[in-house]
């Protein structure tokens, strides 16, 4: 019981509920206070994460040696195709279903919160994708320049951020999901809008778990393995991208989840899931598909054509390459898509925003735990290949020097 009671996804469940309820009865002055920690360890989290990704992305590459361009391009191959999938499996989903809805748009009455009282920024280092293309190119060059006190440099600061994962962005987590879900009960999201929420949402949500297990499925196949023994060990994740909207946010505890998972190599652990948390983003694709096509049933009176909707779901999937790892990354980046090739006015994209962001933690759970399923077909590669992990530590071995 005390081991149930101290672990991870307990917490995090208790931070959910306890937010809530203290969000639907607090008042203006108690939630002045609660903006304020949320923003504060927001920015704290975030500053981390150009770090994570730096520490364990650029000493993976090194370590993957002369094949670390072709496990480059496989993995961002296998992120582009499950976006892919994740929108053409969407489009056909909502030519279905959505002409036999009738969903309210209606979206007002909420509450707005306070004004943050003590604004602490905390700028990041970098941006997430330069960090991204800094740790590849960096990884990289020590490769081709075989710089072995460069790779000694950083595999050092791997270990380091390890610590700041362990010992601060975990510790911090609870709180910061706390006061998420405490603003949104404040707010009245939970409540006033519970029916938009369950009318799209709900179907949103089933086509994740439908798309969860066609890719832990296919992963499973590929390598061999029990995808199972990946997937059960991803609650922690799960829960907490719901908690912090953000793949990157979500980052350490994936990382720490990911490295329990026994068929996952620790190689492809510390070089795909920071890497895939970035260009992988299945849920929020699947999700944005099913909206815009809702969103113009409502508005216009007409889902767009489907040579319109194939054009849309292929380039939409290079947009989330490219999306941040920032609450509403994949819907903020297609804004462009979204106007120029199915002609949205402001109207429809404000809905198709607000839409978005009722359900923009469910669409990040779905997108950190895909990534298993992606890191599992990598490890199954790599194996396939001959390429020998030379990190000397399997991922149950690094977890446990981790917890040290």
């Amino acid at each position: 019981m005390k081991k149930i009671l101290t672990s991870l996804p307990f917490i995090l469940l208790v931070s959910v509920v306890l937010g809530i309820l203290v969000g639907l009865v607090a008042n203006e002055a108690f939630m002045n206070v609660v903006v304020t920690i949320k923003y504060v360890l927001g920015q704290l989290i975030n500053f981390c994460v150009p770090l994570i990704i730096i520490g364990f992305i650029a000493p993976s590459i090194t370590k993957l040696g002369s094949n670390v361009s072709r496990i480059l391009g496989v993995a961002v191959i296998l992120a582009y195709a499950s976006s892919i999938g994740a929108a053409f499996f969407s489009m056909a989903a909502g030519y279905a279903i959505i002409p036999n809805l009738s969903i309210a748009s209606a979206v007002d009455g909420l509450k707005e919160l306070p004004e943050v009282v003590f604004q602490l920024d905390i700028p990041q280092v970098m941006s997430v994708m330069s960090a991204l293309v800094l740790s590849i190119l960096l990884g990289l060059a020590a490769v081709w320049t075989r710089a072995e006190l460069m790779t000694k440099l950083l595999d050092e600061f791997q270990r380091i951020v390890l610590a700041i994962v362990s010992k601060v962005v975990i510790p911090l987590l609870p709180l910061f999901i706390a006061s998420t879900f405490c603003g949104l009960a404040y707010e009245g999201t939970i409540t006033r809008q519970l029916p938009v929420f369950i009318a799209v949402v709900l179907i949103v949500i089933v086509g994740h778990y439908i798309w969860l297990a066609v890719l832990y499925g296919a992963a499973g196949a590929y390598s061999g393995k029990n995808p199972l023994q990946v997937l059960r060990h991803y609650g922690p994740a799960y829960l907490t991208a719901i908690g912090t909207m953000s793949s990157a946010a979500t980052l350490a505890v994936a990382l720490r989840c990911a490295r329990k998972a026994k068929p996952l190599r620790s190689d492809m652990v510390s070089f795909g899931i920071p890497l895939f948390a970035n260009i992988h983003l299945c849920g929020s694709v699947l999700t944005e598909v099913f909206f815009v096509m809702t969103v113009s049933q409502v508005l216009y009176g007409y889902i767009p054509d489907l040579g319109t909707m194939v054009l849309f779901c292929l380039l939409l999937g290079v947009f989330a390459i490219g999306a941040p790892g920032v609450p509403g990354g994949t819907v903020m980046a297609s804004l462009g898509l979204i106007t120029g090739v199915l002609g949205f006015d402001a109207t429809g994209t404000a809905l198709v925003l607000t839409v978005f962001a009722l359900q923009d933690s469910f669409g990040t759970a779905c997108n950190i735990t895909g990534d298993g399923a992606l890191t599992l077909a990598l490890s199954g590669y790599a194996n396939k290949h001959g390429i020998e992990d030379e990190s000397g530590l399997s991922s149950g071995g690094l977890e446990a020097k981790v917890e040290e």
